[in-house]
């Protein structure tokens, strides 16, 4: 019998958080193995944030409700829902939702999304 060509996951991986942020892969290194992109379900809470980070990996965000804003290389971007956003690997990178509702999107990372290359600053 040949290898399968697909690969089911019946439920994301919970990525462990402490602010707050709901983070659910699909598809990537944590719940599939797959290291050449992965798939991600979020939803940030009102008033969240992060540090600054320079990924080495492109990531696509798709906003589906809500808002959420971007510091990307000194501008600001904010998206709403229904609107889609780029960055680049080695941009340098803040995500935030500074708004008083949930923010819920997806992201792909191609690269797949790893804390080896996410580069996070300090707080």
């Amino acid at each position: 019998m040949s290898e399968k060509r697909y690969v089911l996951n019946p439920s994301p991986f919970i990525v462990p958080t402490t602010d707050g942020k709901l983070i659910e892969e699909h598809v990537g290194g944590a719940s599939t193995g797959t290291s050449a992109y992965s798939l991600a379900h979020m939803v940030a809470p009102p008033h969240w944030s992060e540090p600054h980070q320079t990924p080495t990996f492109d990531e696509f965000t798709i906003v589906v409700r809500g808002r959420k804003q971007f510091e990307i290389d000194g501008d600001v971007v904010e998206l709403q829902a229904g609107q889609a956003l780029l960055i680049k690997g080695g941009a340098r990178v803040r995500y935030s939702n500074p708004f008083d509702a949930e923010c819920e999107y997806w992201s792909i990372c191609v690269p797949a999304f790893s804390p080896d290359t996410v580069h996070r600053e300090a707080e």
